[in-house]
């Protein structure tokens, strides 16, 4: 099993920054992609970024590139989500999420059906 908690959420100004934090532990072979993911009061989820670290590929959603920065330290445990300049379209619970696989081709893993993991999620609110 895999286990993730998230931190780091809060109420920010716009064009504020915040950066969240996701403690991974449990069987590292099931988590060789992780992400963040996101939902809003009446919205679908969506997929903000993800990296595959053993082949060094990063994607974001189209919204948030150039913005936010996703990383993971070097023993793998800790997955990290730098937001800058955030906006009100920011605002939603943010989800860190782990696959055993998911393909880095196209913006399939932005869908979460891949994703087996799930935290329980930290809350993001800019006004």
């Amino acid at each position: 099993h895999v286990q993730l908690v998230e931190s780091g959420g809060g109420s920010v100004q716009a064009g504020g920054s915040l950066r969240l934090s996701c403690a991974a532990s449990g069987n590292s072979l099931r988590r060789n992609t992780m992400a963040w993911f996101r939902q809003a009061p009446g919205k679908k989820r969506e997929g903000v970024a993800a990296i595959w670290p053993a082949v060094g590929t990063i994607k974001y959603v189209d919204s948030v590139r150039g913005r936010f920065n996703i990383s993971l330290d070097n023993a793998k445990t800790t997955l990290y989500l730098q937001m800058n300049s955030l906006q009100v379209e920011d605002t939603g619970m943010y989800y860190c999420a782990a696959a055993e696989f998911a393909p880095s081709g196209g913006d399939v893993w932005s869908a979460g059906g891949y994703f087996t993991y799930w935290g329980q999620g930290t809350q993001v609110t800019v006004s």
